[in-house]
């Protein structure tokens, strides 16, 4: 199995759960909830809440690796940067879900969407835009615009997005995200920044009769991890990481 930990400075596995009503934001509610995920993972003791409504338990973040959990007005997430393995992520995830029906009310009819995320972060000082259309390409039609004098790339960010099953419930997104702005360009100036890809494996609508979150995940979690290894490792992943090794 890839260890995708080889492939960037960073990687990351992550859960959405988006629901269609809103989510209990009472105390003790909120507070029952994280503190049954401490009680598996006692290190997640960092506790507090964005604006908006959105409360958060973590890890210290100066680990290098880190848990995170959130729950919002309509989402519950889940986190893990660096894991030791794809499956040591997915188990966390999996808590989460597990206690979401009985900690936070969760139905199995009140899903709107549930996402698993794979990310992958590259740490570059240049050009993200150029660096992405050296280490990619460019689809065919557009190759002679990189031949006008003069010109310098200040947006590349392939997005490409696919429905695996006839009715569009089950979908796989692959981005690319750069950080280099025109003004970058401009001054010639260019900070250290992170160029971010993700692959995010995502189901739409309720869950079917008999199934659970955590069934719906680890099937969304085994799709996302095969088009990875199978398409995004070879294609996207090894040429960022040697062409940003040759600069």
């Amino acid at each position: 199995m890839t260890r995708f930990s080889s492939f960037s400075d960073d990687y990351y596995v992550n859960m959405h759960l988006n629901t269609e009503m809103d989510l209990p934001q009472s105390r003790e509610t909120v507070l029952h909830f994280f503190e049954q995920i401490q009680k598996r993972h006692p290190t997640m003791r960092n506790f507090y809440n964005r604006d908006r409504g959105e409360f958060v338990l973590e890890e210290d973040k100066d680990r290098g690796n880190y848990r995170w959990a959130t729950v919002e007005s309509r989402r519950v997430c889940s986190g893990f940067v660096n894991p030791p393995s794809v499956d040591e992520a997915l188990a966390q995830h999996q808590l989460v879900l597990e206690l979401a029906p009985y900690a936070i009310s969760v139905s199995p009819l009140d899903c709107e969407s549930l996402n698993v995320m794979f990310g992958f972060d590259y740490t570059y000082r240049g050009n993200h835009n150029e660096l992405l259309v050296e280490a990619l390409g460019v689809t065919p039609a557009f190759e002679r615009m990189l031949d006008i004098p003069g010109a310098a790339v200040i947006s590349s960010e392939p997005v490409l997005q696919l429905a695996l099953d006839t009715d569009c419930r089950t979908q796989i997104r692959l981005s690319v995200e750069t950080r280099t702005s025109a003004y970058h360009v401009r001054t010639a100036e260019y900070p250290e920044e992170q160029i971010s890809v993700y692959l995010t494996a995502r189901r739409y609508g309720s869950l079917d009769g008999g199934e659970s979150y955590v069934q719906a995940m680890n099937r969304l979690a085994e799709v996302g991890r095969e088009i990875v290894e199978n398409y995004v490792v070879d294609n996207v992943l090894r040429p960022l990481q040697q062409t940003i090794a040759i600069k």
